[in-house]
């Protein structure tokens, strides 16, 4: 696919999202590379826009330049920031009471604490990424089970086989102390976060290092 047909693709499909205001959004393309540029209103909308290029049939890669900008009236302080993000992880039911613990500088927040699932992780990330005067999310929540490290080469492999949308005799899985270092190929970015969704998925994952290539 050309470049300049991809990079059309993309602008026609961030168009399409309704989570997405394109109107500031730059966008190029060059060897599948993916470069989005400009300015959002929240840092929601900034994830919004690189799961629809994702989206996008031949997109290899994404370069991810888009800013968070605020207008002056949704400005919030950081302590206000990181109450409402305590208050939104003690209210989701999968999150453990206690176990994360929130900090907050210049907008961005960063979560530390520990869980027992790779799911109670991603899950603390996903309440507080949509909040109003978050800029960025760092996520340093250690995920800490008590599962032997030969169930969850078997788990993963299992959960790859069954899943319909996903060529598992293309992937290869080393698996040490709980890090899951997942590589071989996949035909689309959707396949690649499918695979590596269920590997996080697997109890006893503590952590996985995508190595997927697209082909």
């Amino acid at each position: 696919m050309l470049d300049s047909e991809l990079r059309h693709h993309v602008i026609e499909e961030l168009a399409f999202e309704p989570q997405v205001d394109d109107a500031n959004i730059g966008v190029a393309a060059e060897n599948g590379i993916v470069t989005l540029t400009g300015h959002v209103g929240s840092y929601a909308e900034k994830i919004a826009a690189e799961r629809a290029v994702r989206r996008v049939k031949g997109v290899l890669g994404i370069a991810q330049e888009i800013e968070v900008r605020f207008p002056d009236s949704k400005k919030l302080a950081d302590d206000e920031i990181a109450a409402r993000a305590v208050a939104i992880i003690s209210w989701d039911s999968s999150i453990p009471k206690g176990q994360v613990q929130v900090k907050v500088q210049h907008g961005w927040v960063m979560l530390t604490g520990s869980t027992a699932w790779f799911y109670q992780k991603t899950a603390a990330e996903r309440a507080v990424r949509k909040l109003s005067g978050v800029v960025g999310v760092t996520n340093h929540i250690e995920v800490t089970p008590q599962v032997r490290v030969t169930d969850v080469r078997q788990r993963i492999d299992a959960a790859l086989k069954r899943n319909a949308e996903i060529d598992s005799a293309c992937i290869r899985l080393n698996v040490e102390n709980g890090k899951v270092v997942i590589e071989g190929g996949v035909g689309s970015w959707h396949e690649r976060d499918v695979a590596v969704s269920a590997a996080r998925s697997v109890p006893g994952v503590t952590e996985v290092e995508d190595h997927l290539a697209i082909r």
